[in-house]
């Protein structure tokens, strides 16, 4: 098998956080978890240890019935709000014997029960690793917005920006009731968006913080983001998680499918540097939008992080290694279309912090956040803006 240079390939990483002007992140369930909150799989198993009787009963049912890539806590909402859907959340309809109404307590039960516990895991959670990344992105200069997807559920980023005083904008406006504009988005002239200094997050899967507010017509919703602990001033609303039904009037937009036109422009919009950390590619719909991009936009360099090599050798036997996509893990990496292992043979000061056993651990987002501010060179002036004076 071909061998690659761990340490030549960092530098060239490191020579283009360097000289690229546009960079855009995607951070999946793995970036979470490690910070402490509980990834798909954890979430899943807690989700149907927490619901009672026939709410337990309904979810272990639908579970089943997926196919065995599907039985996970979105695959199992998926399918209750299709349910919900064909039977318009009627009592008197229903589908594989679960009729509209337990659905649609079915979906309330199961996303109550996913606020209370990322929640309750979050409020323990060391923010000081999201700052140092917040605190190093912010202090990249670029002539271009600064852009972070992400399909992860919590307030972590959110707390770190407004922790460190960073402005950022994510598509709402408003203050009692911030609610989603997608025309803030959609405008094409830069004089119809914030300054080019915010940075942007986008949450690809919903948030924590968004729930569905009926419209004064009484037929139509719209998302409204609260604060953190808002759920509880409001025990009935619905919390808005993807993927979710189509319950806004039709000459609206979902920040889900804006989000989603958001991440296809980015990647379609000339030459720039695309990161992902924690994402294993297991949602195809997302996978679609980042392949068409990488098909179709040679200009645009994308580089994914993994945790460990399944989700590599996956891509890879999929043909999917395209050669503006680097992918690099603990023992391998696929570079420029090529695989091969890591050769390990001098160190220095950019590799050896991040070469343990044998294995190269820029798969933890904490290591890769180390390795970030490392390269800026400026560590002490960026470290000072994330501690408390």
């Amino acid at each position: 098998m071909y061998k690659h240079d761990p340490l030549r390939e960092l530098s060239e990483i490191r020579n283009q956080l360097s000289y690229t002007k546009r960079i855009g992140f995607l951070f999946g369930a793995g970036t979470s978890k490690a910070m402490g909150i509980p990834d798909i799989a954890t979430l899943t198993k807690k989700v149907e240890d927490a619901l009672k009787a026939e709410d337990k009963k309904n979810f272990q049912s639908i579970m089943k019935s997926l196919d065995k890539d599907l039985q996970h806590i979105e695959g199992v909402l998926n399918q209750v709000r299709l349910i919900r859907q064909i039977t318009g959340d009627n009592k008197a309809k229903s589908y594989d014997s679960i009729d509209g109404e337990k659905a649609f307590k079915l979906d309330k039960s199961i996303c109550d029960e996913i606020y209370k516990i990322i929640s309750l895991a979050e409020a323990k959670v060391d923010l000081s690793d999201a700052k140092g990344f917040i605190g190093w992105l912010n202090w990249v200069s670029r002539d271009f917005t600064k852009e972070i997807f992400t399909t992860n559920y919590d307030l972590i980023f959110e707390k770190s920006f407004e922790n460190l005083l960073i402005p950022f904008f994510d598509g709402f406006v408003g203050s009692h009731e911030p609610f989603f504009a997608h025309e803030s988005l959609d405008g094409n002239s830069k004089y119809d968006r914030p300054p080019v200094s915010w940075i942007r997050l986008w949450k690809l899967h919903g948030s924590l913080g968004w729930f569905w507010k009926l419209n004064d017509d009484k037929k139509s919703h719209r998302v409204i983001r609260l604060s953190d602990g808002a759920k509880e001033k409001f025990p009935d609303a619905e919390l808005v998680i993807y993927p979710s039904r189509d319950k806004y009037e039709s000459s609206r937009k979902q920040p889900f499918i804006s989000y989603f036109d958001r991440l296809k422009e980015f990647l379609l919009s000339g030459e720039g540097i695309f990161i992902i950390s924690g994402y294993s590619f297991s949602d195809n719909h997302v996978n679609e939008v980042l392949f068409t991009g990488l098909n179709q936009n040679n200009r645009i360099h994308m580089i994914a992080f993994f945790h460990n090599d399944a989700p590599l050798e996956k891509i890879v036997g999929e043909g999917k290694n395209f050669p503006n996509l680097t992918l690099i893990s603990p023992t391998k990496a696929s570079i420029s279309g090529l695989i091969g292992e890591w050769a390990y043979s001098k160190g220095g000061e950019l590799i050896d912090p991040f070469w343990e056993k044998d294995k190269l651990i820029l798969g933890d987002f904490k290591e890769l956040i180390k390795f970030f501010i490392f390269c800026s060179g400026f560590k002490e002036k960026i470290d000072s803006t994330i501690k408390p004076a």
